[in-house]
């Protein structure tokens, strides 16, 4: 057998490299949500195909399996039309609605759907923080852009402004 050649039963040499994500920052609202967002996701990059399985494999499997994700095309040019799962594929669909800008919609079949406000991954960290919990908390009747729009103007900051990062 070559270098090239995978060992019988297809796993992967041992000296093979591969990476996986961490698990992804991510907050959901506690049971079920009342308003428009379940919670928020804080990628690490603008890389779909990498971030999508970690946050993924970060949800609790008894809301189905995410078949479907929506997202915002101007946050997300480079995002690939499907992206591999483990154990399925996802298939990604690009929408050019401002409001879905910051947004990504994960359908589970006929289970279900979260809807998420996406942080920027370049976020300062105290302000993602911010809008995790914003996002997250059930009280919060706001849309995905208008939260991060509230938050980044100093909405519920305490003390002195933070410096975005440049």
């Amino acid at each position: 057998m070559d270098s090239l050649t995978p060992p019988a039963g297809g796993a992967p040499p041992r000296d093979a490299h591969t990476y996986t994500m961490p698990l992804a920052r991510l907050r959901l609202t506690p049971e079920a949500s009342h308003g428009p967002l379940d919670g928020a996701w804080w990628p690490r990059c603008d890389a779909l195909e990498l971030e999508l399985p970690a946050l993924v494999g970060s949800l609790d499997p008894g809301r189905g399996t995410v078949t479907r994700v929506t997202v915002g095309a101007a946050a997300w040019p480079d995002a690939p039309l499907t992206v591999s799962a483990p154990d399925h594929v996802i298939e990604v669909a690009l929408s050019d609605a401002t409001a879905e800008e910051h947004a990504i919609t994960l359908d589970c079949g006929t289970v279900g759907r979260w809807e998420l406000l996406v942080v920027p991954p370049d976020e300062p960290a105290r302000t993602a923080e911010r809008l995790l919990t914003a996002a997250a908390d059930p009280r919060n009747p706001l849309s995905a852009q208008r939260t991060l729009a509230r938050v980044e103007d100093g909405f519920g900051q305490e003390g002195a402004g933070e410096p975005h990062a440049p």
